[in-house]
């Protein structure tokens, strides 16, 4: 992989990491609620979740580029069509929500989830969980389980990166160096804006709860994916006419 596709990789995923998608959620409500040292641990959480994630995706695509490799014009054909309807659903919903309310949301699920499984007794969903906080009190494994659980009960994940990072491989190369560099990128960015998150969450909401910012930085991150997918696609045609 070329240090040019690597700077291509790390400034798209960077632009997209810093969407407010569930992991940002939660780590701006938790840092809220219990500080920024308590939401380490799900932190902590987030990142395991998305790498095994993410190993299971570039596993997949390794073992389809060796022994399958009509399969994996198949996939890059159908992630490039994932991408286009991300990259219009992400235009057409950008102005339907707020940051604060998002997360909010966000956070009443998880704590009526938590009290689901951990057999607190059953309480109206708060709409935050700083009530919630004083009453359940989690402990810190229980902040990097939930981590874990809400990054990986997003199996929209696996699907993203199956679409998003057959673009930026070389299959035709040795892969896992590649995949080191990929991995490295995707954590690096979602790791800053985590902290991020975490450490300024109520400033970071002011700021693009005012007018369209939010809007517009989902727009943003909708033309990205319609320009990988575009690209995607013209890989697919130049494959069938070589």
């Amino acid at each position: 992989m070329s240090w040019h596709l690597f700077a291509v990789f790390f400034a798209s995923t960077f632009f997209i990491s810093a969407t407010p998608g569930p992991n940002m959620l939660l780590a701006f409500q938790y840092g809220m609620n219990y500080g920024v040292k308590r939401t380490l641990w799900t932190l902590a959480g987030l990142s395991l979740g998305l790498f095994v994630l993410l190993l299971s995706t570039l596993l997949g695509l390794d073992v389809i580029s060796r022994q399958s490799p009509w399969l994996l014009t198949i996939i890059k054909a159908v992630g490039a069509v994932y991408l286009i309807y991300l990259g219009i659903s992400s235009w057409r919903d950008a102005g339907d929500s707020s940051l604060m309310s998002d997360a909010k949301e966000l956070s009443a699920e998880v704590a009526a989830d938590y009290a689901a499984t951990d057999g607190v007794p059953s309480t109206p969903q708060p709409r935050s969980l700083s009530s919630a906080a004083t009453k359940i009190a989690p402990s810190n494994m229980t902040l990097f389980r939930t981590g874990v659980w809400v990054s990986l009960s997003n199996p929209k994940a696996i699907l993203f990166f199956a679409a998003f990072f057959p673009k930026f491989i070389n299959f035709s190369a040795p892969l896992w160096p590649q995949y080191v560099l990929l991995t490295i990128g995707l954590f690096l960015s979602e790791t800053i804006w985590q902290i991020v998150y975490t450490l300024g969450g109520k400033k970071l909401a002011s700021w693009l709860d005012v007018g369209n910012r939010l809007a517009w930085l989902n727009r943003g991150c909708g033309v990205i994916f319609i320009i990988i997918a575009t690209a995607l696609l013209a890989e697919v045609i130049n494959s069938f006419m070589v």
